[in-house]
This record gives C-alpha cells, sequence and structure tokens, in this order.
C-alpha cells in the first residue's frame, strides 16, 4: 500500500493535492532579508514548503577543492571553500528561518549533503530530509539520514534502476515515509531529457513509495505533466529575480511563475473528476442551442408519409436529435405541419 506523508498541516498520499515544495538552495545569497522574503513569496504564490541545502564545508570537500581559486561571475569568494562558506546560515539563523517560515504556514526542511549537516539538522528538529541526486549511491549517509526515521525525499538523477533500488531498500529499513522524486542531473533541464514515463516506471516499482518530480528545466509545463503522470510532490527551484547573482537563478521559478504553477496543478486536480461520462445539467442550454434537431424542408399535409427528402437537421436541438431519422421515416403527419416543424413523435402516428 502506497505511504502517506504528513508534514505540519499537509497530507501527502496518492489522493492528496500535489504537495509542492520552493527549493531556495542557496538563492538567498547568504542574506537573512532575502532568505525570509523568498519564504514570504513561496507562501504567498501558493508552495507547500520551502527547502534549504545545508553542507559542512570543510567536512564535505577535500582540502584542494575546499581551496581551489574560484574565479566564476557568480562567486560569492575567492576560493571555492569561501564561496560556499559564504552561502551556509548557522544554528541560530536556521532556527529563526524555521520559524519565520511556519508561522507562514510552510514546512522547512533541507538537503542534508554530509553526516555533520545531518547532525546540525537534527538539531534544530527539522520534519523531514531530502538526499540530493548525488548522494543516491552514498548508502552510509543515507542510512544516517533514515535512522532518524522522519520522511524522506531522495532525488534520482545521474543513476540507474538499480541505484534508486538500492536507496530504497536501506531508507525502507527505518521508515516507509518515502517520496522517490523523477529527476535529471542537468542545470537547466531539456524536455527531451526529463523522461518523464519514469515517473509511471516508479509507481510499478514502488508501491509503497510516494513518486514525484524535482524539476530543473525553467518552465511550468512539465510539473504539470508529471502530475497527470502520477506525480504527487514537486520541487522547483525559487529565485526571486533569474538575474540575481548565483549558479541556480537561472532555471528557478520567479514568484510569477510559481504562482502560476501552483494555480494550474489545482486546477488539473479539480479537472480530473469522474470516471463515469454522462450529461450534466449545466450543459443542456449548450446542447440546446449547438445540437442539431431534425426539420421538415417543406409544408405537409395530413397523413402525409414522411420521406428522407422532407427532413433536414438544424439548430436548435430542442426537438428530436439526427440519431433518431429511422423512428420518423414512414411515418404519418397527425395533422398539417408548416415548413421548418421541429419534429417530435407527438406530430406524427
Amino acid at each position: 500500500m502506497r505511504c502517506k506523508i504528513r508534514l505540519g498541516t499537509f497530507e501527502i498520499s496518492q489522493d492528496s493535492p500535489c504537495f509542492v515544495i520552493a527549493e531556495i538552495g542557496h538563492n538567498h545569497q547568504g542574506k537573512m532579508d532575502i532568505a525570509k522574503k523568498l519564504i514570504d513569496e513561496a507562501a504567498n504564490n501558493g508552495a507547500n514548503a520551502v527547502k534549504l541545502q545545508k553542507r559542512d564545508n570543510k567536512a564535505l570537500y577535500t582540502k584542494k577543492m575546499y581551496n581551489k581559486p574560484y574565479d566564476h561571475e557568480n562567486s560569492f569568494g575567492l576560493t571555492y571553500g569561501e564561496h560556499r562558506e559564504a552561502l551556509e546560515f548557522g544554528k541560530e539563523e536556521y532556527k529563526e528561518l524555521k520559524a519565520y517560515t511556519e508561522d507562514k504556514g510552510l514546512v522547512f526542511f533541507a538537503t542534508a549533503f554530509d553526516f555533520e549537516s545531518v547532525d546540525f539538522l537534527e538539531s534544530i528538529k527539522i520534519p523531514a530530509y531530502k538526499i540530493a541526486s548525488g548522494d543516491i549511491t552514498n548508502h552510509p549517509l543515507i542510512e544516517y539520514i533514515a535512522s532518524k526515521k522522519k520522511p524522506v525525499f531522495i532525488s534520482t538523477g545521474a543513476c540507474t534502476m538499480k541505484d534508486v533500488r538500492e536507496a530504497h531498500e536501506i531508507i525502507r529499513k527505518y521508515t516507509d515515509k518515502i517520496c522517490i522524486m523523477q529527476c535529471t542531473a542537468d542545470y537547466p533541464s531539456e524536455p527531451k531529457d526529463m523522461h518523464l514515463n519514469v515517473i509511471k516506471t516508479y509507481l510499478k516499482e514502488f508501491p509503497d513509495a510516494i513518486i514525484g518530480l524535482s524539476s530543473h528545466d525553467n518552465g511550468i509545463v512539465m510539473p504539470i505533466v508529471a502530475y497527470v503522470l502520477g506525480a504527487r510532490v514537486i520541487e522547483k527551484h525559487f529565485t526571486l529575480s533569474r538575474a540575481m547573482k548565483g549558479t541556480d537563478h537561472k532555471f528557478s521559478l520567479e514568484p510569477q511563475g510559481m504562482r502560476k504553477m501552483t494555480r494550474d496543478l489545482s486546477r488539473v486536480r479539480v479537472a480530473f473528476g469522474e470516471f463515469e461520462k454522462k450529461m450534466y445539467p449545466f450543459e443542456l442550454n449548450a446542447k440546446k442551442k449547438m445540437g442539431k434537431s431534425m426539420v421538415l424542408t417543406r409544408a405537409i399535409k395530413k397523413g402525409e408519409v414522411l420521406t428522407k427528402e422532407m427532413i433536414v437537421f438544424k439548430s436548435p436541438g430542442d426537438g428530436m436529435p439526427p440519431s433518431k431519422l429511422s423512428q420518423v421515416l414512414g411515418k404519418k403527419a397527425i395533422r398539417d405541419l408548416p415548413e421548418e416543424t421541429i419534429l417530435t413523435l407527438d406530430l406524427l402516428e
């Protein structure tokens, strides 16, 4: 049986509305005021959660990589380590942002990239974890995160089905609250590379898990398609402006894009409707206006036998429809009928 994941006031299930995660990542540029503005805009534009990324940079990177010069237009430091440190918040800042997010009615959580970051996030009582695509074969980290027995969202970019199965198996030892997210590790992703049909494969392969999409495309259509295919969690990178400094802004949604995407996801859910095809009362006026009735091409006398040449199909559709033609051919008129009489059975013998 497919699991249900409860986070705050939200319950994610196969029958639930889409759970939308605004992936802030490091689009806050290491500034609390920008982070809070992003949270405000996420709340105002239909997101259900905001997510950050947490790294203990000195534990995560080799000294060589940490100290490597980082001469890049999006750099926030002279070395890669300085760049990454400039984008990190400390514990008090995380606690403040978590409280700020929850006051807005949203869920706050993060991707943990290393063991130290898991401990950090545990210390502020994070309600769920995200595992990045790059760690899908990092079984020790996956197990450590899963051992906290909280919901786990895992992206599946740059991996094989075998990798996904193994990660799923590890997480399942500790919790059944799993969301497996189709993902393409390309930034931004081209439509031809997104392979959204994998969502259907995941639904069959992992009948116990919620399936989602971590989308790196720079539009709003693909999440809608993913929801129709069965995804119930959508993660999209989120920014105040694509013109801001940073590597992720160019494929992030701005507030207007987030609003349109969440609006359309809600519309799709309502539009699914019923499985039975039937006519609804509100369609009757349109049916009458646009439909066709059988109409006499000329006046006929009482007792005259109706032939095909006497009948044409015209609107409005408040008489007998053309599908009933065989029922009137050969019948006699019970009285004189003028041209363009709309035929009904009570006019015929």
